[in-house]
């Protein structure tokens, strides 16, 4: 008979409507952005710039969490109040004017008829804007498909190659058109992007900090020397996520009528109705009081003078540099993938199936068993074995030239990826913060990791995109994730196998040791944890 710790069942509950609130969006943030017209590296440098405030924002609320420890739930509550807020309000984003669209299966009679009588650019706010129109040869032709008198205009515009393609009339194309507007930073003067960048901002910065604080409030209740048991309570947040992405996939697709321009509607209610689920839960969560630090900058800055905290912290942000490229680019790279096979009229379902393999697949098993593996090779082992999988895994991503091959490969390996690197790293910085320190802690750390790592790697990301293409980017990244995992292990075999001590007495009261060292804390020979 299985043994269920009710004290813990809200902490499950709480992962579960917490992560299946973003679930329905998060995912699809980027693509959104992209629907609206977002450039590859305007988008990258958007969320470059976001994760720096991530950096600044996680470590100043997990200090405001334990300098006001008695109004922790209500902080973090709010917080989740204005992540939903302003994931929500993204709906009500205008549209751009002139927008990207594509058309499978177009009839050559439709373009005939364009270049016949429908001379002329389309028009961006009354203003003269060209298209770029590029094609392929498509299935046969589909019914119900006549250009609106805009993309008539677009196609026609498009110079000769269209029609030089359609010499037979029973013939069809898939067609793609991107605006070329005079004024090439247009849409970057307007209310459709400035609105959508500050509603992500304010979204990602709530999510991001509640996230942080979410991890610090899990270890609290798990208590001192509690951290292998986070991934138990953390795969329901997975759990979650996964089968929250994956309604919201398919909803989106049965809702749109247009392949070019998707309605999330269905994705910003689901995100409404698991947000009011979490508020509930949370109200029931019983928080344990705890000690308070005298000077918590104090005893956190404390850490940073021992070489192992500052190698863990550098090679934390380097997980961000490698996860953030997944996070920020994979879907861009799928759309583009799904453009090319002519998957587009499924390409949600398709995000959504991937979201789902990722958290229902590998995910579910190493957040379960990802405290045991910690326990068996260690913290420092662990994150090298989770770059060496990344490497992997952004390879093989590389690699796919079909949307639906993404979905075996994120089954696999996002598990001994991002969910052993993220374990890891948040079970390390709970077991090395001093008492009273926990969210500060969580929140220094996490700004690292998808902070300052999430900048460094969306930005070279969109830059690197735009240059080289997904799959060469992703091959690039791949490399990167390779050259970490061996780096960490030399530096940890060759160099740091003699750890100094973080502070003159390591086993004292004001220095949390983890597991590992429990034993050579008992013999007074030091702490061996490293990350």
């Amino acid at each position: 008979m299985v043994k269920v710790n009710s004290r813990l069942l809200p902490v499950k509950a709480h992962f579960f409507f917490f992560m299946a609130s973003m679930g329905p969006i998060l995912p699809f943030t980027v693509v959104f952005g992209k629907q609206l017209g977002i450039s590859e590296i305007v988008m990258g440098t958007v969320t470059a710039v976001l994760p720096l405030l991530f950096l600044v924002a996680k470590p100043a609320f997990g200090y405001l969490a334990d300098y006001f420890q008695a109004q922790r739930k209500l902080l973090f509550m709010s917080l989740v109040c204005v992540m939903c807020g302003a994931h929500i309000l993204l709906y009500f984003v205008p549209a751009a004017a002139v927008r990207p669209f594509s058309v499978r299966g177009l009839p050559c009679a439709e373009v005939l008829s364009c270049r016949g009588g429908s001379q002329g650019n389309g028009t961006l706010e009354g203003r003269p804007t060209p298209f770029n129109c590029s094609w392929k040869a498509g299935g046969a032709a589909e019914s119900g498909l006549p250009l609106t008198p805009d993309q008539c205009r677009a196609v026609a515009a498009s110079g000769t190659t269209l029609d030089g393609a359609c010499r037979d009339e029973g013939l069809a194309l898939d067609v793609q058109c991107e605006p070329v507007p005079e004024d090439p930073n247009y849409l970057y003067k307007t209310v459709t992007f400035w609105s959508f960048v500050l509603l992500m901002a304010v979204g990602s910065i709530g999510y991001n900090v509640a996230n942080s604080i979410s991890d610090a409030i899990c270890f609290d209740v798990l208590g001192e020397g509690g951290e292998m048991g986070y991934g138990r309570q953390r795969v329901f947040g997975a759990i979650g996520f996964g089968l929250a992405a994956l309604l919201a996939g398919y909803v989106i697709d049965l809702f749109s009528t247009d392949d070019s321009m998707k309605n999330y509607a269905p994705a910003f209610l689901l995100t409404l109705a698991f947000g009011l689920l979490d508020i509930l839960t949370c109200i029931r969560l019983k928080l344990p009081k705890l000690p308070k630090s005298e000077s918590i900058i104090g005893d956190v800055a404390s850490l940073l003078q021992h070489r192992h905290i500052v190698v863990f912290l550098v090679f934390a942000t380097f997980a961000g540099i490698c996860d953030s490229f997944i996070i920020y680019f994979m879907f861009w790279y799928l759309e583009d993938l799904a453009l090319a096979t002519g998957a587009m009229a499924h390409v949600k379902l398709i995000e959504g199936l991937v979201i789902a393999a990722e958290t229902l697949g590998g995910e579910l098993i190493f957040f379960a068993y990802a405290g045991k593996l910690i326990e068996r090779i260690g913290y420092e082992h662990c994150l090298s074995l989770s770059f060496l999988f990344y490497a992997l895994r952004l390879g093989l991503i590389s690699l796919a030239t079909d949307p639906w091959w993404l979905l075996p490969t994120e089954f696999f390996l996002q598990g001994p990826s991002f969910a052993l690197s993220y374990t890891t790293i948040v079970a390390y910085a709970s077991a090395v913060a001093p008492p009273g320190t926990s969210a500060t802690m969580q929140g220094l750390v996490a700004g690292m990791d998808d902070g300052f790592g999430y900048a460094v790697g969306s930005l070279a990301g969109g830059v690197l995109y735009r240059w080289f293409g997904g799959s060469w980017s992703f091959l690039l990244y791949a490399v990167l994730a390779l050259f970490c995992a061996v780096a960490h292990s030399i530096l940890h075999v060759f160099f740091l196998k003699v750890p100094s001590k973080p502070t003159a007495d390591t086993c004292s009261s004001d220095y949390r040791v983890v597991p590992q060292a429990a034993s050579d804390c008992a013999t007074e020979k030091g702490s061996t944890a490293t990350p």
